[in-house]
């Protein structure tokens, strides 16, 4: 059985799921696009496993802070971390990526 959902659902689901603090609400607009344009390129549909989607992606306000997790040696640029995982940036600076 499949329930289509729209960004207010999915906002919703990780304040009841007491995640609401895990991302920003631009963080997790941006989570919510990236995953509907998944869905639409490849034809898989994504089950809203919230824990899941904490536990794969991470959200950075700048490269700077992604440095303190992965070391800027290995990633010294956006390009770098494109090749490493999936890069999906917005805003000023900010940026989700999945997690490796």
């Amino acid at each position: 059985m499949k329930q289509t959902i729209n960004f207010y659902d999915f906002s919703n689901a990780f304040h009841k799921a007491g995640r609401g603090n895990q991302f920003t609400y631009d963080g997790l607009k941006a989570l919510f696009e990236y995953l509907e344009e998944y869905e639409e390129a490849t034809g898989d549909e994504i089950e809203l496993d919230v824990i899941a989607l904490c536990c794969e992606f991470t959200e950075y306000e700048s490269i700077e802070e992604f440095w303190l997790d992965y070391g800027q040696e290995d990633y010294p640029d956006e390009e770098s971390i494109m090749d490493a995982t999936m890069y999906y940036a917005f805003g000023e600076g900010s940026f989700i990526i999945a997690q490796f």
